[in-house]
């Protein structure tokens, strides 16, 4: 969490660290689907942090994790609760950066694919994960999107024995953010 509130600070520094443009969204989304054999799970967040440093390619994500919201209560119980823990671990990070193209032209208008790698962290457990996904940034407004899947069992995030067919261990990730331009 400390190395969390430190990017952020380097990422959304004052004007006198100098004149990057940096982006930032408190409501970025962020959606998750799990199909089983006897019923499919998904969820939205809708209260997802994202910052981006258009000049150091760095990009950070917080996700409170009793923010997504399911079509059942008793799901919704039973994710936080049994299965993410979000009372022990309330929030899952991203902290990474662009690192293809190497040359992101952030004039270009339209979307363009990139490649981000960098460090996942949910339910206390931190992996390296580089995905692709796409970027455009128009008018002081960044756009990025990527969906990329995850194992539970990566995280350590246990389903029993007795409920393998209603919770797949592959999770498909979906995440939309749309930054705008921070005013130094």
């Amino acid at each position: 969490m400390k190395q969390f509130v430190f990017l952020i600070a380097v990422l959304c520094g004052s004007a006198a660290m100098g004149s990057s443009q940096k982006y930032l969204t408190r409501n970025g989304e962020i959606r998750f689907f799990s199909e089983a054999p006897l019923e499919n799970i998904e969820a939205v967040n809708r209260l997802v942090l994202a910052i981006y440093n258009a000049s150091t390619k760095e990009l950070a994500f917080r996700v409170t994790m009793k923010a997504f919201e399911f079509e059942k209560a008793a799901m919704q119980e039973h994710f936080n609760r049994d299965y993410v823990h979000s009372d022990k671990f309330p929030v899952a990070t991203f902290e990474g950066r662009i690192v293809e193209p190497e040359e992101l032209k952030i004039d270009t208008k339209g979307l363009q694919k990139v490649k981000v790698a960098g460090k996942l962290t949910i339910h206390g457990v931190t992996r390296s994960v580089s995905e692709w996904g796409t970027i455009s940034i128009e008018n002081g407004v960044v756009k990025l999107a990527s969906e990329f899947t995850i194992a539970l069992s990566d995280y350590n995030i246990r389903v029993p024995t007795d409920k393998v067919r209603n919770i797949s261990n592959t999770i498909k990730i979906f995440v939309h953010a749309t930054l705008e331009e921070v005013k130094n």
